[in-house]
């Protein structure tokens, strides 16, 4: 029997292993990456690679010692490098001497056939098409549940009366969700994670300022990439508006891809076609925030991602035609915490400072 893993990401790690447990395999279940992790892909990953190429090859070296021998992976299309990492991690770890099996995921619309055969090969316990299909729609439950805990954690973190409560119950909500049996369990022990976090004490008197972030997928929902940003913001007081979610980017590019027409329409007057990745998301959800009156964007991606530089440069346009403020963060292996907390710090004090000024000349306007 395989022994199976997997790129690390972030809470969903536990869901992708049970699924991958009840297809048939024995999994090597990746740890959170650490910088030991990142260091192993970067002595042996390309110099300009980007982040998650050296953080995904560090995970697959940690498990592949562990005696892992299938890697089940995604592919990708489009001007973005993601599309080509499958094929480039292979060679590197082959030239390494380990000796193991990869299956690619391909995308649904662009190559059915391949993800097919994919599946065929992922079903190692020949289950008949509709149990497959329980599995996955089982899988998609806690994918769905994971991200409903998740945004309440972004609402509470910032009003905790003592903070790092939310978080705990977060954790440990986590593991039960992954590990429901069926998804009866699974809608229960989402239910039951969400009424925990309910009971957390909050300060229902503060106004945190709301902050928005947008940028390339894996940086996004993986926190051992973005140094646990949103961790540190909500620290800081600030409630975190993400633009990506499992659930809503699989429903947008998976289940109806190209669906996500909202933000790709807002994005149009200042960048009007597909540049590859999330660039023109990145755009587009920037100025949906504005629109929805959030105080500032964060952008964030890995550093040399070309479609998150094409939109960097768009970003101080928009800034100002929008009157939001933005400020970017490209992360690699020399991004410390120390350096983005104190960037953190300095941004969310122009926004409180910003946002009371406002308020100030609105209560003036409105006296005469």
């Amino acid at each position: 029997m395989a022994k199976a893993t997997f790129p690390h990401l972030g809470p969903y790690t536990r869901v992708f292993a049970d699924l991958l447990t009840r297809l048939g395999h024995d999994v090597v279940v990746p740890k959170p990456p650490t910088r030991q992790t990142l260091s192993y892909g970067t002595v042996h990953g390309p110099e300009f690679a980007c982040l998650p190429l050296k953080i995904c090859l560090g995970t697959y070296i940690e498990a592949l010692e562990e005696g892992a021998d299938l890697i089940v992976t995604t592919g990708g299309v489009g001007p973005c490098r993601a599309g080509l990492y499958a094929t480039v991690q292979r060679e590197i770890l082959r030239s390494l001497g380990y000796e193991f099996e990869m299956i690619v995921l391909e995308p649904l619309r662009r190559h059915p056939a391949r993800l097919l055969r994919a599946i065929h090969r992922l079903n190692a316990k020949r289950l008949p098409p509709w149990r497959l299909a329980s599995e996955a729609l089982l899988c998609w439950q806690k994918i769905q549940g994971i991200d409903r805990v998740q945004r309440e954690l972004l609402r509470i973190r910032p009003r905790e009366v003592r903070f790092g409560g939310a978080d705990r119950i977060f954790r440990r909500g986590v593991r039960t969700i992954a590990e429901a049996p069926t998804r009866r369990e699974a809608a229960k022990a989402v239910d039951e994670v969400l009424d925990a976090m309910g009971a957390v004490p909050i300060d229902s008197s503060r106004d945190p300022v709301r902050v928005g972030i947008v940028g390339e997928i894996y940086v996004l929902l993986e926190p051992a990439s973005n140094l646990n940003i949103e961790r540190i913001l909500g620290e800081l007081g600030v409630e975190v508006h993400r633009s990506i979610f499992l659930t809503n980017w699989t429903e947008e590019n998976v289940v109806r891809e190209g669906d996500n027409q909202t933000a790709r329409d807002a994005a149009a007057p200042y960048l009007d076609e597909m540049i590859g990745g999330h660039g023109q998301d990145t755009v587009g959800h920037t100025v949906l925030y504005a629109r929805q009156g959030l105080d500032g964007v964060i952008q964030m991606a890995p550093f040399t991602c070309i479609p998150e530089i094409v939109a960097c440069s768009i970003l101080p346009a928009v800034s100002k035609a929008e009157d939001i403020p933005v400020i970017t963060f490209f992360f690699d292996e020399q991004t410390g915490e120390a350096g983005l907390r104190t960037r953190l710090e300095a941004f969310v004090d122009l926004l409180v400072r910003r946002r009371e000024r406002r308020r100030s000349q609105e209560a003036v306007g409105a006296m005469g």
